[in-house]
């Protein structure tokens, strides 16, 4: 049998100009005769079609239904198996196909979970190739036992939610990068039947829907919707049982499974690895997996909890982009307990949720946490008040009908109708094949109207939006709860979200509005989804004229500065605000008061707060009432678990002009403080930091590295594909990397984009500072910083210590904080070099001075000049000025005293009427400036020294304090740092680990650097000393 195979190979090769094609029947044939001699009979070999290095291996090994033996990948005869192996093609193959063979039909190499566990080589093709003769035998008995091992492989029959939710991940993973991606190229030119889904999902679902999205939709849909369809599945399962196992109500979802299943037209390339996706399934034991979450203590809901831990593995920063955060069972319950109450007692609804004028819409409806919860009460209140008599009537006149939930993503709309169906189902209600449940595929800060698809088979998903539109614009809500999406960077900016915030819509006060005013600045975070959620259901309310909203946000909103037009809006429309802050940013690292652990009640870094906002008909005014929960996890759900909704549980707040805050405020000082100029009216051109929204790819500490990364995106030898994959970018509504990397492509200056970025405290990198790969380039301000100057960096609220910093360079959104966002205060201006500059929003006042002989001029307040021009009588330069803000900022005493000022908005500055004291602290900030930029002449004497013989490798740092010393690893390590040094914190970073920390696993190139940082710190320590000295004085002066 093999002396034959190799002479069939032999053969082919003498016929000359043989491709790798030309030995597919040899080796296909000559597995199936080893199969069957092995008494696998039914085994049937598929050779898959190869459109580019992508889509699946060569062959399919299985038995034609259902089980998979594995997968073979083959190579021309002779190629070099070892560079193949390590290649990015096989990287993939060998990351999702358990069970896989590459070969150049003489070396045969098995690989069991990614791993190499077996290479036989059988003959020598160079005898073939070259003496034109059949190559002998070689190594049979080794070669049997490998196709024998090849043979045996089976699934395992006993996963872990994690690890089923690892596996299913990875071949979706698959189907979606190596498989729809490439077919959807493929029918472009032919409009096949996937790219007629696409064409339908981007003109009647998502406007802006790129090829690469609906990739991504399209197969977590078929893997959740097969994982769904399996839970139905008593016994045997495959692709083509799938389609009957779709419940009628699921009218999109059945489309797709019509296709899936059913489908003439489907490729062999998504045949094969929806095909593995279904045995993975079929071997597992789903109801042991779901049993697992119930004895994990993770409550009622485990084919959500399977879904989080799903994308979790399959695609984590999709599920921080779209928000999808399982949301926890006492918080759910919390807020519909509260609404239920509130019925009754401000709507005179005494039967609550189960009132027959209820309607109820989650907007972020995910997999409808909130919903069933909802429908769970209102059972309870039905049943307990009337009995069970009655429940059908119930369900079908009342939750049916009046029970309303919007979902974007395909995979949590498909659990989301099959959840509701079981719940029903378990509550006493079997829905009907003419049943459904009000659950729209849509996006509800989308307002298109959208056409009748012509798309044949997707007929439900425009009849879909049409009912979803009809809710959204016309239908009156009166309950609107969830928990929305939160995305800084949104990705739903669109005509109607921009006209929904910024103008008072149907009589509710814009966002961008104070006190009748503009905010006039940029407000870059009023456009994090949370608030457009928050923002929809207020105009609901609003426009309906009564009604309650209860969700779960970020808790930026209730102290933001940014955010005061919105608390004053909201003020407006509802007569009554509950507000829950639940704390737990670790970001902030934010204590208890009593400074013990306070976490957050979900498993994100940002603070979370409740709030229940209610509208009545007749009542006037808004009262505001706040409660805080510290604490550990546990201790925040025991009691939203426990506690019923209680107004005597929260404390009056009573917001003021003009931040309208919605915490608690020590504001007794505000006057006093008032009366000093702000830093953004000192220093009128200023903006936030840039924002790369792709730090590791847009930075690095080497700038040789940085080049070879943007010579390479710039280069279009290499495909799209593999720069996302090597570079792990990815397309978004404002990052469209083929457009992008075309554009740079045509850059003749593109060299010269290369710039120092201040990144964090003393830690200088390179950034590429375009506007193809930086998300946020603040170029109206960044210009400034490319030729030589100096700013100030500063945030406009200190959530966390209060800090500053200087630079010479374009700085990040985050230099002096892990948490609060960093705004730059340039000291000079130079003539834009732009034709045209945008208007700057955030400019107060811009000096009408001509720019200098050097082509720039100081960015200082004509007021605030004149102002000291006219107390001092004597000149000083910009210098002095920023030098002298500079050492107030960093006074101890002004951060202490002014601290709740300071997490309000930007420092003010008080100005001293003595010019001698002036020009005093002026220097004392000077030698700051020195110090920071590590400048100064002070750290030529480092109190650091760099000792051990070990590898210079950061491998874990830490502090000795009892020897001053810290350890980079267990050999190496600075000595002279004293405690007070290396706990020194500017802003939120903690100076001396961060910059460890951040460089863990690399070799410190510099170590001198260090040294001179530890220097620094202790000169600036010393000099803090000195200006609080001064700093008592100038209280004592100031000019008013």
């Amino acid at each position: 049998m093999l002396q034959d195979y190799l002479k069939k190979i032999a053969d082919t090769t003498a016929q000359g100009d043989a491709r790798e094609e030309s030995y597919y029947s040899n080796l296909s044939s000559f597995v199936e005769s080893f199969a069957e001699s092995i008494g696998r009979k039914k085994i049937q070999i598929t050779t898959l079609p190869k459109k580019t290095e992508a889509g699946n291996p060569d062959f399919r090994i299985w038995d034609g239904q259902q089980s998979i033996v594995g997968y073979i990948e083959a190579k021309k005869p002779g190629e070099n198996l070892d560079v193949i192996e390590n290649s990015e093609q096989l990287k993939r193959y060998r990351g999702v196909f358990p069970n896989l063979i590459l070969t150049d039909f003489y070396e045969f190499r098995l690989y069991r979970n990614g791993q190499l566990v077996d290479k036989v080589s059988i003959g020598r093709p160079f005898i073939a190739k070259r003496l034109k003769t059949v190559p002998p035998v070689e190594n049979e008995e080794k070669f049997l036992a490998l196709l024998n091992k090849y043979f045996s492989f089976t699934l395992p029959k006993v996963f872990t939610a994690e690890s089923l939710a690892s596996e299913l991940a990875k071949r979706t993973r698959f189907l979606r990068d190596e498989v729809v991606t490439i077919e959807l190229e493929e029918e472009q030119k032919g409009k096949g039947p996937l790219y007629g889904f696409y064409t339908a999902f981007k003109r009647y679902l998502i406007a802006d829907l790129k090829e690469d999205g609906f990739a991504d939709i399209y197969s977590q849909t078929i893997t959740y919707g097969l994982f769904a369809a399996r839970t139905r599945a008593n016994g045997k399962f495959n692709r083509k049982l799938a389609f009957e196992l779709i419940p009628q109500t699921i009218g999109i979802l059945r489309d797709v499974f019509q296709f899936i299943s059913l489908g003439k037209k489907l490729p062999i390339a998504m045949e094969v690895i929806i095909d593995d996706i279904a045995e993975v399934l079929q071997a597992a034991d789903v109801s042991s997996i779901l049993h697992e979450y119930y004895r994990k203590g993770k409550g009622e809901d485990p084919i959500v909890h399977f879904y989080e831990t799903f994308l979790n593995i399959y695609d984590p920063a999709t599920r921080e982009k779209r928000g999808v955060y399982y949301t926890p069972e006492p918080v759910v319950k919390y807020i519909v307990r509260a609404i239920h109450d509130l019925l009754k007692t401000h709507f005179d609804l005494q039967d609550g949720l189960a009132s027959k004028e209820v309607t109820l819409l989650d907007p972020a409806g995910g997999t409808l946490t909130f919903p069933a919860e909802a429908i769970k009460l209102a059972v309870k209140e039905f049943t307990e008040k009337y009995g069970e008599g009655g429940l059908n009537q119930f369900f079908q006149n009342h939750i049916l009908k009046h029970y309303f939930a919007f979902e974007l993503m395909m995979a949590p709309y498909a659990i989301g109708h099959i959840k509701i169906a079981f719940l029903l189902e378990e509550l006493g209600y079997k829905m009907k094949d003419d049943d459904r449940f009000n659950l729209f595929l849509t996006n509800t800060l989308d307002m298109e109207d959208l056409a009748q698809t012509e798309i044949p088979g997707l007929e439900s998903l425009s009849d879909e939006s049409h009912k979803a539109g009809k809710v959204k614009r016309h239908d009156p809500i009166l309950v609107i709860l969830g928990n929305p999406p939160y995305s800084g960077i949104s990705a739903n900016i669109n005509k109607w979200t921009e006209e929904l915030l910024k103008t008072n819509i149907d009589g509710a006060q814009s966002y961008y509005e104070l006190d009748g005013k503009p905010l006039g600045e940029k407000k870059v975070w009023l456009q994090n989804d949370y608030v457009k959620f928050l923002r929809f259901s207020q105009w609901k309310i609003h426009k309906a004229g009564q009604g309650i909203v209860g969700m779960i946000t970020d808790n930026s909103y209730l102290d933001n500065p940014t955010f005061r037009g919105m608390r004053q809006s909201l003020m407006k429309t509802f007569n009554e605000i509950y507000i829950i802050d639940l704390h737990g940013n670790s970001n902030k690292k934010e204590t208890t008061p009593e400074g013990g652990k306070d976490e957050s009640v979900f498993d994100i870094r940002q603070g979370t707060s409740i709030a229940i906002f209610v509208k009545t008909k007749e009542a006037k005014g808004c009262k505001i009432v706040h409660k805080d929960i510290f604490g550990e996890r546990r201790v925040k759900y025991d009691w939203l678990q426990k506690k019923e909704f209680r107004k005597k549980d929260y404390e009056p707040l009573k917001p003021e002009a003009p931040w309208y805050f919605f915490i608690n405020r020590d504001t007794k000082a505000i006057e006093h403080y008032n009366g000093w100029s702000k830093i953004n009216d000192i220093f009128p051109i200023n903006n936030v930091g840039i924002v790369t929204a792709r730090d590791h790819f847009a930075i690095d500490f080497d700038l040789k590295q940085l080049e070879a990364r943007i010579r390479q995106f710039r280069d279009p030898r290499f495909d799209d594909l593999f720069i996302k994959e090597a570079y792990t970018l990815k397309d978004t509504t404002t990052f469209k990397i083929s457009k992008f990397r075309k554009e740079l492509a045509l850059e003749k200056n593109w060299a010269e984009w290369f710039q120092e970025i201040t990144f964090r405290p003393f830690d200088n990198r390179f950034v590429y500072y375009s506007k193809w790969v930086i998300e946020r380039p603040i170029t109206e301000l960044m210009q400034h910083m490319l030729k030589s100057n100096i700013g100030i960096i500063v945030p406009r609220q200190f959530k966390e210590k209060s800090g500053a910093f200087v630079t010479e360079n374009v700085i990040g959104h985050k230099t002096v904080s892990a948490y609060d966002i960093n705004s730059l205060f340039p000291l000079y201006l130079y003539k834009p070099t732009e034709q045209k500059r945008k208007t700057q929003t955030m400019m107060l006042f811009e000096p009408e001075e001509s720019y200098g002989k050097d082509g720039r001029k100081p960015n200082i307040s004509k007021e605030v000049l004149e102002k000291l021009e006219k107390a001092y009588k004597k000149k000083f330069t910009p210098e002095n000025l920023l030098h002298y803000v500079y050492a107030i900022l960093y006074s101890n005493i002004y951060r202490e005293k002014y601290a709740e000022f300071l997490k309000i908005d930007f420092p003010r500055i008080p100005f001293t009427s003595d010019f001698k004291l002036f020009l005093q602290l002026a220097e004392l900030g000077e030698q700051l400036t020195e110090l920071h930029l590590l400048k100064s002449k002070a750290l030529n004497k480092p109190i650091a020294k760099y000792k051990g013989k070990g590898d210079d490798r950061i491998e874990k740092p830490k502090f000795d304090e009892e020897r001053q010393m810290v350890f980079i690893n267990e050999k190496n390590y600075f000595e002279g740092v004293s405690p007070e040094v290396w706990n020194y914190h500017i802003g939120g970073y903690q100076v001396m680990e961060k910059y460890l920390k951040d460089r863990k696993g690399r070799l410190i190139e510099d170590p001198g650097h260090y040294c001179k940082m530890a220097t620094a710190l202790q000169e600036t320590i010393e000099l803090q000393a000195k200006i609080d000295s001064f700093f008592i004085k100038v209280e004592k002066t100031v000019l008013p």
